[in-house]
């Protein structure tokens, strides 16, 4: 299993500091948010992105993913009934895609909350039924570039559409792609779900559609900062021989973001540690 820190908790730093950083607390990768890296994510070129990538390597560090996909510019949706604003926000997916792909990434992490709501008059069906049409057009794009798409199921409280592990696998099915697939979130997982997330993992993990894992608290800070159980998670991972990667995601930085990043890698580097029998 591998650890990565999402790069948002350090977006004060250069790139080149958070990959020095995320290497001294023992990362292996980095997960990034396209925002920290230009104001409009429109602008990023899979040039930038080899350079991200030599610089992640030259700190021992892969590009481990890309998260936070719509969170800028505004006017992306992909639940929207307005076909031209749809189809502009699955060209800017299927750019990130690319740029995923050249920056040696391995997955993309679909959350987008606001992005996926119903407007105003519109339900959940059919904003769910918009989103999975955007989706399932993406697949073969993620599937040409080798990158694993993954819908991320989000808590009630972000927004209606796809909020369990159970839905996120169903619609996985539905669309068919070896390209997409879900992930489990831990902090939106112990909001929405009627069973832990070890449970859920020894139920779904098996079938091949949970492709991705992000620790944080039902509180929304680092791992081991709240109430939210994180061992047996990892203690699932492991006994279902996962493979891929485990990202550092909170979302209230406590004390700080640096000590926040510290304290949370440190946790989980600790629990892993436990679990592989090193000290």
């Amino acid at each position: 299993m591998k650890l990565a820190l999402c790069n948002e908790v350090l977006r004060h730093l250069s790139f080149e500091q958070q990959c020095a950083r995320a290497a001294a607390l023992r990362c292996d990768g980095l997960e990034l948010a396209p925002f920290t890296l230009a104001e409009d994510p429109r602008t990023l070129t899979t040039d930038a992105a080899r350079r991200l990538r030599d610089t992640a390597a030259a700190h021992g560090l892969t590009i481990s993913s890309l998260h936070w996909l719509l969170a800028q510019p505004a006017g992306w949706s992909l639940s929207t009934p307005d076909t031209a604003q749809q189809a502009r926000t699955v060209d800017f997916l299927r750019h990130l895609i690319d740029f995923a792909a050249a920056c040696g990434a391995q997955v993309l992490v679909h959350g987008s909350p606001a992005q996926r709501a119903p407007a105003p008059g519109q339900s959940v069906a059919d904003a769910l039924s918009r989103c999975e049409a955007a989706w399932a057009a993406l697949a073969p794009h993620a599937q040409a570039a080798g990158i694993t798409y993954c819908i991320e199921p989000l808590s009630p409280a972000e927004t209606p559409v796809l909020n369990t592990l159970a839905e996120a696998v169903a619609l996985v099915e539905r669309i068919g792609s070896p390209a997409m697939k879900t992930m489990l979130d831990l902090s939106a997982a112990a909001q929405a779900e009627a069973d832990d997330a070890a449970t859920l993992l020894r139920r779904h993990l098996p079938s091949g559609h949970i492709a991705h894992v992000q620790l944080n608290d039902r509180n929304r800070r680092g791992p081991g900062q709240g109430q939210t159980p994180v061992a047996p998670v990892l203690a699932a991972l492991r006994a279902l021989n996962y493979r891929g990667w485990i990202a550092i995601e909170p979302f209230d930085y406590q004390p700080d973001a640096e000590n926040c990043a510290a304290y949370s890698c440190g946790y989980a580097r600790a629990l892993l540690d436990a679990l592989e029998g090193r000290s």
